[in-house]
């Protein structure tokens, strides 16, 4: 008897009947593939020239939920199938959550990526134009120099403000100036561009002035709490105990900051202040009443209006000639080409974390 237990093989129930590594994947793009098939064919029958994406993504996601309890179920039993299937769940909710963001981007690739590659559509200017030539050179120009001006005034400011709330301020003017960054958040941004246009009418006398230096205030009105409150936050996980240990060398508080604190979370400040250029670079509002509208390239900050790509998005959408198509074409590639610029200061952002944050290794 103890030779047949002996010979007979040991079968643990935890580790047998699984499947294959990579299955929930390749089922999960299956899913996608077979309903994205099912789409096309309604798409086909029924005439349309747009593909559903979006339905495609969340009904494959659905059947695999399903598929993959089953198949859990037949292969590794009750307890790993649950196991599965909360696990499949969890990771519908993260796609439901990124369906918006992926329509959003077929759609505005879809509609812009035909007009965007022209080569005429990063050369010309709309002066004189009225068919469907014409590009976005003046507004691409001024969405530059603008969102680089506002970040020149607001970076400093927003940086130095939270060092003195972090390191520096107590009291009744630190509670004031924190009430007021709150305050300053829920600014709606039209409100910002009426300031930045009643501030320089007052300064120049003129009623009727709009330029790029005006929008450039507008959007760091917009831009200075964001990177208070992202600084400030970075400052303060600084431990402590770096800061005491510069104090002990005997090194003053000023050059701490300097060498110590600031370098330490130069990475997650470099995101907040990315993430405050990504959330003012494409304003629309306050960008209209402070710059205004224009055909032609203006190099000028001071004087005379200046278009951005938001503002000739919105004009190009609003105000249609008699072809349509021309102007919505150019509205989807401008708002294709903010996109672009969004996405590339963001890895700009993430090189600068990686290469200028502190090294742990030794």
């Amino acid at each position: 008897m103890a030779t047949e237990l002996a010979a007979r093989p040991i079968v643990n129930s935890l580790t047998t009947g699984r499947l294959p590594r990579g299955s929930a994947w390749m089922l999960l793009v299956g899913c996608w593939i077979l309903l994205g098939l099912v789409f096309l064919l309604v798409q086909l029958a029924g005439g349309t020239t747009s593909f559903n994406i979006v339905g495609t993504v969340f009904c494959g996601t659905i059947l695999f939920d399903i598929l993959i309890y089953v198949l859990s179920r037949l292969v590794e039993g009750a307890r790993r199938a649950k196991d599965r299937l909360v696990t499949s769940l969890v990771t519908t909710a993260f796609i439901i959550v990124l369906l918006p963001l992926v329509s959003l981007l077929y759609t505005v690739v879809a509609n812009g990526l035909g007009r965007m590659i022209e080569p005429s559509f990063f050369t010309e200017s709309m002066r004189n134009i009225l068919g469907e030539d014409g590009g976005v050179v003046h507004a691409l120009i001024g969405t530059l120099e603008i969102t680089a001006a506002a970040a020149i005034i607001s970076i400093p400011i927003g940086l130095l403000t939270s060092i003195y709330l972090v390191e520096y301020g107590r009291g009744t003017l630190a509670r004031v100036i924190t009430f007021l960054v709150d305050v300053m958040t829920g600014i709606p941004s039209i409100v910002a561009g009426l300031f930045a246009f009643a501030l320089f009418a007052l300064i120049t006398g003129n009623p009727g002035y709009r330029s790029g230096i005006s929008g450039s205030v507008a959007l760091a009105v917009l831009m200075i709490p964001i990177v208070v409150r992202s600084s400030e936050e970075m400052l303060k996980l600084v431990p402590n105990e770096l800061r005491e240990a510069s104090y002990a060398l005997g090194v003053p508080k000023w050059l701490t900051i300097l060498k110590i604190v600031i370098p330490t979370s130069i990475a997650g400040i470099t995101t907040g202040i990315t993430l405050a250029i990504a959330r003012v670079i494409g304003e629309t509002a306050p960008l209209i009443v402070a710059a205004g509208f224009t055909t032609s390239v203006n190099y000028d900050l001071f004087n005379n209006p200046m278009m951005t790509l938001p503002a000739f998005a919105y004009q190009q959408y609003s105000q249609q000639g008699a072809i349509q198509s021309d102007y919505i074409n150019r509205a989807w590639a401008t708002a294709l080409t903010l996109i672009l610029i969004v996405m590339i200061l963001n890895l700009v952002a993430r090189l600068v974390a990686r290469f200028f944050s502190p090294k742990l290794g030794r």
